[in-house]
């Protein structure tokens, strides 16, 4: 059982707390995990769930670093070599996260030290002792996983034991909708609000509350569910109960599921396999027969593999295939190619291979700690064959191992294609969670180490304390430092090799970056990689991508979900070119007067610490230093919108002008009123609770909630807390000293004489989106003039400015988050809604995008091995089809892995010529504008419609005919510049 009472560091795991919840992150924290082998492997399994917040790991590997080692171990050093793996390793591990203490086990493990661990985790082992500790760990009762990569080979295995628990499945959140109604039925048939898909599945649980009538639903046991249709589903006989008259929620219940695993040995024999690429249907068998009978030749051979290239050794791996499968209860047709090219890579050892496993097992290891998300039952299988060059066939010389920390690439791919990587040039736009994964992959392959090579890195963020759990090139330390320096230098420390080789910008990559990222620096790079967070960006570096005909790897995460894209030059389609929905915006009249849910007043919440705290700010200090504030300011808005601000500003800087801590405690228990009391008795004053519509329905239907105003009770904890937020928020704009003395602060506002409200007749409130009659009544036109009068000449304010309170998420002392999950909360009570922790207030109020480490690792892995693929374009190989690449999307939770061919550019036809977004028309000289447009009519049998350059129009029809003339003789460069 986990502790309870274990604190979780809310600044340190904030983005993984999303991913996998407060109760798995406190059960993760008492388990203790074993990892045998500290190859690159494992030390990139160690590194996830280190990150994650584990309670303990203990490592053992008491094998000597070689320098072959360093292809895929980033925390082992040249100096290294000699000394055991698991001693010099632990101390670099231990530095990812003080939360989690790292020990060296030193001695090999017995069944007495395995019952000690949550789970175990085993990579490079041979196979008899790995079934040792597979036998153990079932008898103990231990979570038990295997692991290994071979080149472009590898496979995970799990074995949790019989009845293991999985209390959620997918992670998704649970479902919840609004009832129209309930039929009294043998089949109790459920329809939704109009519009609103429930997304249920036949056999789901769901309860209900709230519900009018059929009031013995409400808090029910959990009745199963069955699929009608997109609106409907039946909950089985309701026929005994109450009539439905109105209203209600449902909401999905979570069904914990057991599963029974077979031990290592057993499944050995008789293996079940989760499939990774259902283009690969036939390899799962072939491969676990390919790597029983590796061990079976390093078992034959004193320890060692087949050499790379070897077709002899290739030839005894096949027939010791054959042997084992002959022998297996579940024969398979054997491929003799593959098999070969299995022996061929056995040494390998590729840090991208290494990074897409590492996080995979890293995530089972966290299920079994938790419970949390659906475990690999038995074998996963995965190769990525294709990113070996085309046509290109390393010998087995250029094969051999050469005494470089690149011998494990160079195993798979050979000298020539390591010469490749090391002149490749490339540009990382951003250096956070993605960048740091990519870099250290990039340097584990030696990519830009060599005369010709280069990275760039961009990137204007500095580090936080909650970027330390994902982005594992930083330290505590390290914290307000530049990423992208921070990181160079990191990964410099790991391959020293990269010296001098990774050049470093702060830039932000935009139109008014041209200047720097120009014609010349893109013609200089051979490819670029995305690893930002955000569309707008993604969006801009492809259509530069585009322009300059450049490779574009993308790639993004979100909790246990992530996607790939390659992007190559007029093979495939470009990022842009396929676009997800737009986020449904909530309707501003839901917001200001009619939520029915926690996110509604949460972004509510959020927009009036805006409206109280930073615009009034801002709009003082624009008063203060611009001459004809009103004339020049405020010359686009309305009337009412002026009158709005001059108020504010007047408020600020005379009417309302706090002098000391206490007229903030005065400032912040009147907003209370006004908005959790008055507010809402002059809404059910306009709208009473049994108000009928001009259709004989009642107004207060769903999705609509009838509100209740909130009477001020300092003995409410609640309440409190928005004043002690506010009145620190306050105090911060006006410079004064805050107080976080909640007794002083809840004594002073009980005291504070509130006027008594009464509701105002004439008040308009909107409706619907279509209504755009005013929350008030009219303006009158001196009103405006009155209150530009009683404003204060900014001269006698010389020199003083409000401080604005940009909105900051991660700064836990700065009342920001505490302010908004308050203000929600309260408005939430209004409203009867669900009230929501200061968490999932944060990450909804922040836009926080929910993270984990073990998920970027392994896409990063995935970007890399397509980077081999755009290295390999660069010699020549030219040969790849569209089917060569793949596009992936994974859900570790599920798990799910699902790869696709990329989509071909869309192609345009006109006069039996094809056109696509990566074609363009190249001009070698400066020519007219009557040129250019003579060019396409002559030699294209085109008309000219339109020139511009960016939002400028340089010609078309619909100009004057006066100008147009006048620009015909004009050179562009001329056009352009005018």
């Amino acid at each position: 059982m986990a502790d309870s009472g274990v604190e979780i560091d809310e600044a340190l795991y904030s983005r993984q707390i999303y991913v996998l919840g407060v109760e798995a992150m406190k059960k993760m924290s008492a388990s203790n995990v074993l990892i045998v082998g500290l190859k690159g492997l494992g030390c990139e399994i160690a590194k996830n769930i280190i990150l994650a917040g584990v309670k303990s790991v203990t490592l053992y590997d008491p094998s000597a670093v070689e320098i072959a080692d360093l292809s895929s171990q980033f925390f082992l050093h040249s100096e290294d070599v000699g000394k055991p793996r698991a001693t010099v390793s632990a101390p670099r591990l231990a530095e990812l996260n003080q939360y989690v203490p790292v020990s060296v086990l030193d001695k090999e493990p017995t069944p007495e030290d395995i019952a000690l661990f949550k789970c175990i985790v085993v990579t490079d082992l041979p196979l008899h002792k790995k079934l040792e500790l597979g036998d153990a760990a079932h008898k103990s009762k231990v979570c038990f996983i295997s692991a290994e990569t071979r080149g472009l080979f590898g496979y995970t295995f799990n074995d949790f034991g019989e009845q293991f628990v999985v209390e959620d499945t997918t992670g998704e959140e649970p479902l919840s909708g609004m009832v129209a109604g309930i039929e009294q039925s043998a089949d109790g048939v459920v329809t939704c609000l109009d519009e609103t898909r429930h997304g249920l599945e036949d056999g789901q649980l769901v309860t209900f509350s709230e519900i009018q009538g059929m009031v013995e639903l409400n808090g029910c046991e959990p009745r199963r569910v069955k699929v009608l249709g997109p609106y409907t589903f039946s909950i089985g006989d309701t026929s005994a109960l109450s009539a439905y008259t109105r209203g209600g929620l449902f909401q999905q219940v979570k069904e914990p599921s057991s599963v029974n695993f077979a031990s290592f040995r057993d499944a050995l024999q008789s293996p079940e396999f989760l499939f990774s690429d259902f283009a690969k249907f036939d390899r799962p068998a072939q491969l676990h027969i390919g790597f029983q009978a590796l061990h079976a030749f390093s078992t034959a051979h004193a320890g060692k593999l087949p050499r790379p290239g070897n077709d002899d050794d290739a030839a005894e791996v096949l027939s010791l295939a054959k042997e084992i499968n002959d022998k297996s209860a579940q024969k398979t047709e054997l491929d003799a190619e593959l098999l070969k090219k299995l022996s061929y890579q056995a040494t390998g050892d590729l840090s991208p291979m290494v990074a897409v496993f590492g996080g995979l097992v890293a995530q089972e290891v966290l299920k079994a700690c938790t419970g949390k998300f659906m475990p690999i039952n038995n074998f996963l299988y995965f190769d990525a064959l294709e990113c070996l060059p085309i046509g290109l066939e390393p010998t087995e010389e250029d094969l051999a191992p050469i005494g470089s920390r690149y011998d494990g690439q160079i195993a798979v791919f050979g000298r020539k294609f390591q010469e490749q990587i090391a002149n490749y040039r490339e540009f990382l736009v951003g250096s956070g969670a993605i960048g740091c994964e990519m870099l250290k992959n990039w340097a584990m392959m030696g990519l830009a180490s060599g005369p010709n090579g280069v990275i760039h890195i961009t990137d204007m963020d500095t580090i936080e304390k909650s970027n330390l759990n994902r982005q594992f090139l930083f330290r505590p330390s390290d914290v307000g430092k530049l990423k992208s320096e921070t990181a160079a230098t990191a990964v410099v420390k790991m391959n020293p090799d990269m010296e001098g080789k990774i050049v470093t910008h702060q830039d932000r990559v935009g139109s008014e970056t041209e200047a720097v990222y120009n014609d010349v620096f893109f013609d200089s790079l051979d490819a670029v990689t995305n690893a930002l967070d955000n569309v707008e960006a993604r969006q801009y570096m492809d259509r530069r991508c585009v322009f300059y005909r450049k490779p574009l790897l993308e790639s993004g995460t979100l909790g246990t979900k992530g996607n790939t894209q390659v992007v190559v030059p007029f093979l495939t389609e470009s990022y842009s070119a396929s676009r997800d929905p737009p986020e449904q915006s909530i309707p501003m009249c839901t917001l200001k007067n009619f939520p029915n849910a926690i996110e509604h007043t949460i972004q509510w919440a959020r927009d009036l610490f805006a409206g109280l705290f930073t615009q009034p700010a801002e709009n003082v200090n624009a008063y203060l230093s611009t001459p004809n504030y009103v004339d020049v300011s405020l010359a686009q808005s309305n009337e009412a919108s002026k009158i709005e601000t001059l108020v504010t500003i007047r408020d600020c800087l005379v009417t309302n002008k706090p002098l000391a801590f206490d007229d903030c405690i005065v400032w912040a228990r009147q907003r209370f009123e006004e908005l959790y009391n008055n507010a809402i008795q002059q809404l059910l004053f306009n709208f009473p609770k049994d108000a009928i519509t001009s259709s004989g329905q009642p107004f207060w239907s769903p999705p609509k909630r009838a509100p209740d105003a909130i009477a001020f009770d300092p003995s409410n904890v609640l309440h409190v807390d928005f004043v002690v937020a506010a009145a620190n928020l306050h105090a911060f704009n006006f410079g004064l000293k805050g107080n976080r003395d909640r007794g002083y602060i809840t004594a002073a506002a009980a005291a504070v004489n509130v006027s008594p409200f009464a509701p105002k007749s004439g008040v308009k409130i909107q409706v619907n989106e279509n209504d755009t009659s005013a929350e008030s009544g009219a303006v009158d036109a001196d009103q405006l003039e009155s209150i530009m009068a009683s404003l204060p000449d900014p001269s006698s304010f010389a020199g003083v400015r409000l401080l604005p309170a940009d909105f900051e998420k991660d700064d836990d002392s700065n009342f920001h988050i505490d302010f908004i999950t308050a203000a929600s909360n309260l408005r939430a009570s209004n409203y009867g809604i669900t009230l929501a922790n200061r968490i999932r207030t944060k990450q909804i109020a922040g836009k926080i995008i929910p993270a984990i480490a073990t998920t970027t690792s392994l896409v990063t892995g995935l970007v890399c091995l397509e980077l081999y693929k755009i290295i390999g374009m660069g010699s020549g190989d030219s040969k790849r089809k569209i089917d060569d690449y793949k596009n992936g999307f994974v859900n570790l939770a599920l798990p799910f892995f699902a790869f696709s061919e990329p989509i071909a550019p869309l192609k345009q036809k006109f006069n039996d010529n094809e056109y696509s977004d990566w074609d363009s028309f190249d001009f070698d000289r400066d020519m007219t504008l009557q040129e250019l447009i003579d060019y396409f009519t002559n030699e294209h049998k085109l008309e000219v419609s339109m020139i511009s350059s960016g939002v400028t129009i340089l010609y078309s029809p619909f100009v004057n005919k006066k100008k147009i003339e006048s620009r015909l003789a004009m050179k562009f460069s001329e056009l352009v510049s005018s």
